[in-house]
């Protein structure tokens, strides 16, 4: 689905975000609410090797896999008027450009149980991407992230946001792909700076 298809006729469009866009959307938009989306969970499976990596060292980000049981929070943005537009331009270069994701329309449930669904634009990352870097195990996935750096910023500052807006904003909802891989890189680091302080402690001695 190309952005020329999407926008063609519509004065209005709700763009779902379930990663950086949770806390970082960067496009102007009339309103924004949280909620969910069914038939899809998220994964830290796609590589990223601009945003938060490099082709030597690519970070892990967020896709969308397909699974009838599972359901995924985030937030959704609602553009109107030359905001859809402006917002798909941006998040063409963003998501598809430097991203490698293609977009479908989903149905989003807002949190608040009065309101309707309402058709969304959301972004994914298949399997068939070169960046696509596939399951690993919380461990592996938390090393990678830890290691990783982009134009954007630390892949680890990624992970700790998604899951601040996860325990801010959904506190009801466990994530157990998320908060694993929070776990496992938060060991990694606290290994790394107790190793960091024998070795200061060791030459300290030494002296």
């Amino acid at each position: 689905m190309k952005p020329q298809d999407i926008i063609a006729g519509k004065t209005s469009l709700w763009i779902f975000g379930y990663g950086s866009l949770v806390w970082k959307p960067d496009f102007k938009y009339k309103r924004s609410t949280v909620g969910f989306i069914k038939g899809y969970k998220r994964r830290f499976w796609h590589g990223d090797n601009f945003h938060r990596g490099n082709d030597e060292l690519p970070g892990r980000v967020v896709t969308l896999i397909e699974d009838d049981d599972a359901s995924t929070w985030g937030v959704a943005f609602e553009v109107t008027g030359s905001q859809v537009e402006e917002s798909l331009k941006y998040l063409n270069v963003r998501e598809t450009v430097c991203g490698g994701y293609v977009t479908k329309m989903v149905d989003f449930f807002p949190k608040e149980e009065d309101q309707p669904a309402v058709q969304a634009l959301v972004y994914i990352a298949t399997s068939d991407n070169p960046l696509f870097l596939g399951p690993a195990s919380p461990e592996e996935i938390g090393a990678q992230i830890v290691m990783c750096r982009g134009k954007t910023g630390h892949n680890l500052e990624y992970l700790l946001r998604l899951t601040e807006f996860m325990r801010s904003s959904c506190p009801h909802v466990e994530d157990h792909h998320l908060f694993s891989i929070e776990a496992a890189a938060r060991s990694v680091i606290a290994q790394a700076l107790a190793l960091a302080s024998l070795i200061r402690k060791h030459t300290d001695t030494l002296q």
